[in-house]
């Protein structure tokens, strides 16, 4: 028996990396796969995988990003498969450069792939939960870089930010309908973060490899499954071994005027307090030292 039989779930960029390894861990729980992936033959040989495993899968080539795309996703589902039980929003492009530098096309690709990729497949998605009085499950992809901030992705990070208060929002919208929505910040070695993490290994070892992207879809089989539906509205960290829990912006310390209005000159000699009091820097940081789980071989 597997946490997922019988369910129908969607995994958009799912021809390689992290969303492949999640769609052959939702199908190797007993979840039929719909494969979203741009890149035919990286998907088709991900449904092929599945199939040869003994499951059931699907491919859809769509955008994304594109309404009418997400709306066939979909249907595509329900169609093709009989019904939608998880939406797994994966897809995702790096443009990476610092602000100065980035074009507004790079800023675009990445907005448009991340937070309206998002948007258009949940917004399709909650639709027909809606509609057919159906339970869902929905996982969305935030970053770290999102979460800390991480130099030369402002687009990467902003959106990735955008994608955890969304998923937040989504879950508060949702909850009356028996649909939950999570995010994960996953960290892994994928053809998107070599540059990172090292080269990706030749060959397979035996010995476990903390950045494997596979290690990443233990956990979104698990938010899938109605072992995980009294959770929602959460952000988890999750590479390696090790999954994290997210605390979302929490005031750590104010300051006030005892009723009256602030004068700019007042600020300058007291805003210093609220550093003093929360131990946090006033300057510039690099957030990304703050992890955890490091980027340095393990």
């Amino acid at each position: 028996m597997g946490l997922l039989d019988g369910r129908v779930a969607i995994v958009t960029g799912a021809g390689r990396g992290i969303g492949r390894g999640e769609a052959i861990q939702l199908a190797a729980e007993g979840a039929a796969v719909v494969v979203n992936e741009l890149d035919a033959d990286a998907g088709a040989a991900v449904v092929e995988e599945i199939a040869s495993a003994g499951g059931r899968a699907v491919l859809d080539t769509g955008d994304v990003a594109d309404v009418e795309a997400a709306d066939a996703l979909i249907r595509r589902a329900v169609d093709d498969l009989g019904q939608l039980d998880a939406l797994v929003n994966n897809a995702g492009i790096l443009r990476d450069r610092t602000v100065a530098k980035m074009s507004p096309e790079e800023w675009d690709a990445v907005i448009r792939v991340h937070l309206r990729g998002h948007y258009a497949c949940t917004h399709a998605a909650c639709g027909y939960w809606r509609a057919t009085n159906r339970p869902g499950r929905i996982v969305c992809t935030a970053s770290s870089s999102g979460l800390l901030g991480n130099f030369g992705q402002a687009n990467y990070g902003a959106a990735k930010a955008g994608i955890a208060a969304f998923s937040t929002i989504v879950a508060m919208e949702m909850a009356k309908y028996g649909v939950t929505c999570n995010a994960v910040a996953p960290a892994a070695r994928t053809r998107m973060t070599e540059g990172a993490y090292g080269e990706i290994p030749a060959a397979e070892s035996s010995a476990f490899d903390f950045w494997h992207p596979d290690n990443v879809a233990p956990m979104i089989a698990f938010l899938c499954s109605d072992a995980a539906s009294h959770i929602s509205g959460k952000v988890f960290g999750v590479q390696g071994d090790a999954v994290e829990l997210y605390r979302p912006f929490t005031s750590v310390a104010a300051i006030e005027n005892d009723g009256a209005r602030w004068e700019p000159r007042q600020l300058a000699g007291r805003v210093g307090e609220l550093f003093d009091s929360s131990g946090i820097v006033a300057g510039a940081e690099n957030m990304m030292a703050k992890l955890r789980y490091s980027m340095t071989p393990r």
